[in-house]
């Protein structure tokens, strides 16, 4: 958390502004200020900077949970790992009074108009790059799994290419950019696969039902704006069309049965017993 809706969401506030603030592309920056050493990732902190003094952001993009900030010179991209936030303040007050940052802003980008943009990060687990080539930082990363490239027989490919567990699989980032514990639990109830089923196991039709399902829960994710789970992201709704996680004890939505939870790859995974048959389960 968050995962791609929620990194979705974000990205698209700063890309195309909202009634409260401007878009961010087409602004330049100013200074940058570090109140978190630790969340520079690349280059160096003084030098971090050096290089974003003066560049102008150019547009605002999404690679998996990745937040990509295009230059004019270079790329600025972060990373907000379990409790992070990006977000356009105000600098000034009407009557010329500088306004204090958040509590938990980490890096303040001041840029060349009454805004900046924050890095909120209340965990400080959040990172952060400059780098020339992105692809220094994208490089390992799996396909987009909301993109054309991303089809039921590339998928069915990649599904046979390994013999893992289908919901630890789904969660590494090198298979697929972006899903989660979240939105894998709800992605493989919609499509009626165990977490622990082996991925090359599955039969095309399974591999399409859950092509579907990635689809389909990914798409309803970012509708929604997300899930707010917590104080440290909020605004979202999708949690409210949860059908399986952090339900455990509650009656599935499609047969009744009892919503279970158990820990598969050291996460707490919700299924229904019913709908999401065991393997070797008759």
């Amino acid at each position: 958390m968050p995962e791609l809706p929620e990194v979705e969401t974000i990205m698209r506030r700063l890309r195309d502004g909202t009634q409260d603030h401007p878009p961010l592309p087409g602004h330049k920056i100013q200074s940058v200020e570090i109140f978190w050493d630790r969340i520079i990732q690349e280059p160096d902190h003084e030098s971090f900077k050096k290089n974003l003094q003066g560049k102008a952001i150019i547009d605002t993009r999404r690679r998996g949970k990745f937040l990509h900030f295009p230059l004019n010179v270079g790329h600025l991209i972060g990373h907000l790992r379990m409790s992070g936030d990006m977000c356009m303040e105000k600098r000034v007050t009407a009557e010329g009074n500088a306004i204090p940052k958040e509590k938990y802003d980490q890096i303040i980008f001041n840029l060349n108009s009454n805004w900046r943009l924050a890095f909120n990060s209340i965990r400080k687990f959040s990172r952060m790059w400059v780098v020339e080539d992105p692809q220094s930082v994208f490089g390992e990363l799996g396909p987009e799994p909301l993109s054309a490239a991303f089809t039921p027989e590339r998928l069915d490919q990649m599904l046979h290419d390994h013999s893992r567990q289908i919901k630890p699989l789904l969660m590494d980032q090198k298979f697929i950019a972006g899903l989660g514990n979240i939105y894998t639990d709800e992605i493989l109830f919609c499509a009626r696969i165990h977490p622990l089923r082996k991925s090359n196991m599955l039969s095309k039709q399974e591999s399409g039902h859950l092509f579907v399902a990635i689809q389909e829960v990914l798409r309803k994710g970012i509708q929604s704006s997300g899930a707010s789970l917590d104080w440290m992201y909020r605004g979202g709704e999708f949690q409210s069309l949860f059908k399986v996680h952090q339900r455990e004890g509650e009656p599935c939505p499609e047969c009744g049965t009892i919503v279970k939870k158990f820990i598969v790859g050291q996460r707490g995974t919700y299924i229904c017993p019913r709908c999401q048959k065991e393997p070797g389960a008759a």
